[in-house]
């Protein structure tokens, strides 16, 4: 028993983070699964966290109210800026909500009576419990997985296939790319209040683009086949700094080659079923 205590008092962080990783994956594997290019899930994330934080620190609601207004606040921001933008697509989208990212940041920083401008906000009460990461995480997972298997599902698939033919098959695409990045706002916005309740510190600089470049490559690198895909993803990238410890400082670096190397290589990520269904029949053939 004063093993485990030890063991979970020096890797408890390291535990919670990677269910918070998870959500993360999450909230850009919906948006992805519809075939939307979007890189405001760490403005998305920031937005949750101090909509959590202030309404804990400011207003002393309950947790669960705080929680509740780091989902609805970026899920707010995400209906606002996708009704203009989400007509875009490609390129232009991920430019456009890269641009929204760094509004939001540099509002955080003159809003300084607020937000604690640079110097962030201080002292948040810990109310993150082990459990509520992980309840969070299962909920998510469930939802995600009902979404994936329900009519929308099977539209978000045949949009990012092909948006023309959806569109001429009865899909209102802008309506669908909408509500998953609305949808996956909301996720990414729990993601961030669970954090700061847990970390006793938030500052802007945490939400920039190098967190949105991690966010990206946590769900690139496991594959949005299937909801495993993210949560893989976010754990081998939640692990490798704890791993090479020694590498912490080229870790955006490192992130941006991790890009690269699976979209030459491993173009559907590390989870891919039809991959895996393909090695089984080669192996049967092999063998026969």
């Amino acid at each position: 028993m004063d093993s485990l205590i030890t063991f979970w008092a020096i890797y408890s962080n390291m535990i919670l983070s990677l269910g918070i990783n998870a959500l993360l994956a999450l909230s850009i594997w919906l948006t992805l699964a519809c075939g939307v290019l979007s890189i405001a899930n760490a403005a998305f994330m920031g937005i949750g966290a101090y909509a959590a934080a202030l309404f804990t620190m400011k207003l002393g609601t309950p947790f669960l109210v705080s929680l509740g207004a780091g989902m609805l606040f970026p899920a707010l921001a995400a209906l606002v800026i996708g009704l203009p933008v989400i007509r875009l697509s490609g390129i232009y989208l991920a430019m456009a909500t890269l641009a929204f990212g760094e509004v939001v940041r540099v509002v955080i920083l003159n809003v300084d009576s607020l937000t604690g401008g640079a110097r962030g906000l201080n002292g948040i009460p810990q109310l993150t419990q082990w459990w509520h990461v992980f309840l969070a995480l299962a909920i998510v997972l469930f939802v995600l997985w009902r979404i994936k298997r329900a009519r929308i599902g099977r539209a978000f698939d045949a949009i990012r296939s092909d948006e023309t033919a959806a569109s001429l098959m009865g899909i209102n695409v802008s309506a669908n790319e909408l509500l998953a990045l609305v949808l996956g706002a909301a996720i990414a916005g729990l993601a961030g209040a669970l954090d700061a309740h847990l970390t006793f510190f938030i500052g802007p600089n945490e939400y920039g683009f190098s967190r949105a470049v991690h966010i990206l490559t946590m769900a690139i690198l496991g594959g949005i086949t299937s909801l495993v895909g993210p949560v893989l993803g976010s754990t081998i990238i939640t692990l490798l700094p704890e791993m090479f410890h020694e590498f912490i400082d080229f870790s955006l670096i490192i992130n941006g080659a991790v890009l690269v190397l699976i979209v030459l290589f491993l173009p559907q990520g590390v989870w891919d079923p039809a991959r895996f269904a393909r090695w089984r029949r080669k192996g049967a053939a092999d063998h026969a």
